[in-house]
């Protein structure tokens, strides 16, 4: 028994949906299907689910949202169409939205509901072609597939429960289409995942089934060793860990939810990630453990967006609770952290930027100035994290060296190295402006010289 979940840029019009049709006709052993939104059909498109959420936003305000409730149904229309459907979705959208508009209860649930419009339309009309093919496919709600979630609207998680109810859709012999993204809570509540949580969905459903495979059909052949934007025709990764796809997706690889594997991970499912433009292409296999292949290094990534928090003081590793109640600040002012580099007497903190306002960062420092007495404190914005990811690092000498010089090549100074205790990988803090020549240099480093 297969999983497949199919991504923004497979559902986005009616021709990728005859392609995934295609898809899930080729393999009877493809019996669970989790879909997302439509997303874009070209560069200069919107995906349905940010048209869903200027919904969202214009009843939010107070404001007319007829224009935005038809780019919706404009959206849904034109595949509707092309497949030769009927328009029972548009109106079961257009009477949606009145209902959850004119329900009672809080604003975020409403507006949790209409972002899921998007995966629950599609999963509709996907199910309803599939029976005009002659395959016995049937619309399943994640409430009856059995997803029962937290009460966290946008960042909800599954809870334990879920994977008992989810585990007899083994017994069907239909093909079970699930909206993606969406499940409900104890309480009934409508509530939805992170942004990009149709994966999650996929995840957790294979768990809960116990796939044989999970496959994430996206719209590339295989994960890249490194962003194509940066490096011309980089090497494909044909197969890698479940640790290095989570570093990698953490640190700016967009091809997977940096959560979504967490499902899989636990169960030791392997997931495939392949191509819904060319289905016969071998793909990317994550598994939990792989043959040793030579190169330490599996990828590098590479995120912008990030600053530090430098905070000094002399004798600062003899004053017990000192980093404690500097995470305390960072935590009552509700900004979360990413590392923690620290000397003797010097502790950094590197955030992500877009958490810290020139409002609240005055806040932090006039609180840690006052509260723990340091010598100095400044913050730093403009930095970019460069990483290098694969689980065979730790048994190759000189890899850290070897990086370094690929660093000092590109003529970038290195302001902070990380490297975890497990190893998977090796993170550095540079200006956001190093960002291309640095991922180049380690690229040619790592993957053009024959010298491991």
């Amino acid at each position: 028994m297969k999983v497949a979940k199919f991504g923004g840029s497979s559902v986005a019009s009616a021709e990728q949906l005859k392609k995934v049709a295609r898809i899930i006709k080729d393999d009877s052993e493809r019996r669970v299907i989790v879909v997302s939104a439509p997303g874009k059909r070209s560069a200069e498109d919107i995906k349905v689910t940010d048209l869903l959420i200027n919904l969202g936003e214009a009843y939010r305000l107070g404001n007319p949202h007829q224009k935005e409730l038809n780019a919706v149904l404009t959206r849904f229309e034109s595949i509707i169409k092309d497949l030769n459907l009927s328009n029972q979705v548009l109106t079961e959208i257009q009477d949606d939205v009145t209902k959850i508009f004119a329900d009672g209860g809080a604003i975020e649930f409403k507006l949790e509901a209409i972002k899921a419009i998007g995966e629950d339309s599609l999963a509709k009309l996907l199910s309803e072609y599939l029976l005009t093919l002659g395959l016995n496919a049937r619309y399943l709600n994640p409430k009856d597939a059995g997803l029962i979630l937290s009460d966290q609207p946008g960042s909800a998680q599954i809870l334990d429960e879920s994977f008992e109810q989810l585990y007899k859709l083994r017994e069907s012999k239909e093909i079970a289409v699930i909206p993606g993204f969406f499940g409900y809570t104890k309480k009934g509540k409508l509530v939805t995942f992170s942004r990009g949580g149709s994966d999650i969905t996929g995840s957790i459903v294979a768990a809960g089934v116990e796939a044989e495979l999970y496959e994430n059909f996206t719209d590339v052949d295989s994960v890249y060793c490194v962003n194509p934007n940066i490096v011309d025709q980089p090497k494909e990764i044909t197969s890698l860990t479940y640790k290095e796809m989570r570093e990698l997706s953490y640190a700016g690889f967009s091809v997977f939810h940096a959560e979504a594997l967490i499902p899989a991970f636990k169960a030791k499912i392997p997931v495939c990630i392949k191509n819904t433009n060319n289905p016969n292409a071998l793909g990317t296999i994550i598994v939990s453990e792989k043959e040793v292949r030579g190169n330490p290094v599996v990828g590098i990534a590479s995120d912008k967006g990030f600053m530090s928090l430098y905070v000094s003081k002399y004798l600062m590793n003899r004053e017990i609770g000192f980093g404690r109640r500097l995470l305390n600040i960072l935590e009552d002012e509700g900004i979360s952290y990413e590392h923690t580099p620290s000397g003797i007497d010097d502790l950094s903190v590197i955030l992500r930027a877009d958490q810290m306002t020139e409002e609240k960062e005055q806040i932090v420092i006039n609180r840690i100035e006052h509260e723990l007495s340091p010598d100095l404190v400044y913050t730093e914005r403009g930095l970019a994290l460069v990483m290098i990811v694969g689980e065979e690092m730790h048994c190759h000498i000189g890899t850290a060296a070897r990086a370094t010089r690929a660093f000092e090549e590109a003529n970038v100074n290195i302001e902070m190295i990380n490297q975890g205790s497990s190893e998977v990988s090796l993170m550095f803090g540079i200006k956001e402006d190093g960002v291309e020549r640095a991922v180049q240099a380690l690229y040619h480093a790592f993957f053009e010289i024959n010298t491991i």
